[in-house]
């Protein structure tokens, strides 16, 4: 099969999609580039235009105006004997309309399949799935609740129910921020919990090609300006990743169990990163991501390195799941 890297995307997340795409294709140097531009379209692309996009965080990558529809361009992959490798975050490339479009034409790709990232991206149906799990998500409150819930618990945070990279996060710390709740939650769903205060850990899990599964080695975030929020991971040097986390072998071991859990209960199917705060309650799960970011500096390479595995054989891992769900 002929690998393929698709990357750029139809959202807002594009721009680290670009970057995710750069490492990728340093790691596959024989793999075509397909950019999928914001009107829908496909794009080849040649590797010195990918390597020289040197500000992929605030630079729109723009190819041209030619292009082919998203749905020839998955025709093309089928007829070519193509497996797509995902350098994509969010919308419709991580809530399964992508993938259920390349399981009707058997393309393979890497990643979970349609129906795990359309669940995994749902963080209210995540949050039930991971409980059935055994992992313990934060209670949610409903929208018409939320004052009697900011006076109980003093603090809240909001998120859009289905989106990804911490957009449109809202730390509740005050009444007037209670008015941009409001107003975010006219234009999409949102789900509302109490802050919990502790230490925010990620955990990734693995599939290898012979179906055994592992956790990879869990990381501990010291945001650089107190909230990981989109600017924290993605734009603040201040921010502190440490790999492997200064966790107790206590907490590492359950950090692990409850990623472990949580991919399965949601069916995860090749890789996935799920996130925790360490309480000092216990571990509360925040969210599984089917397609984690794999840029120089994402948390997945960097767990990946640290539990001695090279990232290239982790993509010819991946590709090789990939195939083999096709042949089934």
């Amino acid at each position: 099969m002929r690998i393929t890297i698709l990357f750029g995307g139809s959202n807002r997340e594009r721009l680290v999609s670009v970057a995710s795409a750069q490492a990728l294709h340093q790691a596959l140097p024989e793999a075509d580039l397909w950019f999928w531009d914001v009107q829908d379209k496909v794009h080849v692309v040649q590797s010195k235009q990918l390597a020289e996009h040197a500000r992929p965080f605030e630079d729109e990558f723009n190819p041209g105006t030619r292009g082919v529809p998203l749905e020839q361009a998955l025709d093309r992959a089928k007829a070519e004997d193509r497996v797509l490798v995902l350098a994509l975050h969010g919308g419709r490339a991580e809530n399964g309309e992508l993938q259920v479009m390349c399981e009707t034409r058997a393309v393979p790709f890497t990643g979970s399949g349609s129906a795990s990232s359309h669940l995994a991206f749902d963080k209210i149906a995540a949050k039930q799935f991971a409980a059935l799990g055994g992992v313990t998500p934060p209670s949610g409150i409903a929208l018409e609740d939320i004052d009697e819930a900011f006076a109980e618990y003093g603090r809240l945070i909001a998120k859009p129910a289905r989106d990804g990279s911490s957009y449109g996060l809202i730390f509740v710390n005050a009444k007037q921020d209670l008015v941009a709740v409001r107003n975010a939650a006219k234009h999409e769903e949102y789900v509302i919990e109490p802050y919990i205060a502790g230490i925010e850990a990620t955990c990734g899990v693995l599939e290898r090609p012979d179906g055994s599964m592992m956790s990879l080695p869990p990381i501990e975030i010291i945001p650089g300006e107190g909230n990981f929020d989109y600017a924290a991971k993605y734009l603040l040097s201040s921010t502190q990743e440490i790999c492997p986390g200064r966790f107790s072998p206590e907490v590492t071991a359950a950090l692990k169990d409850q990623a472990m859990r949580a991919h399965r209960a949601m069916s995860c199917t090749g890789y996935s990163r799920s996130d925790f705060i360490v309480s000092d309650k216990g571990l509360v799960y925040l969210e599984t991501n089917t397609l984690p970011g794999l840029t120089k500096s994402s948390l997945y390479p960097k767990a990946l390195k640290a539990q001695g595995i090279e990232f290239v054989d982790f993509l010819r891992d991946l590709i090789e799941l990939a195939e083999r769900r096709v042949r089934k």
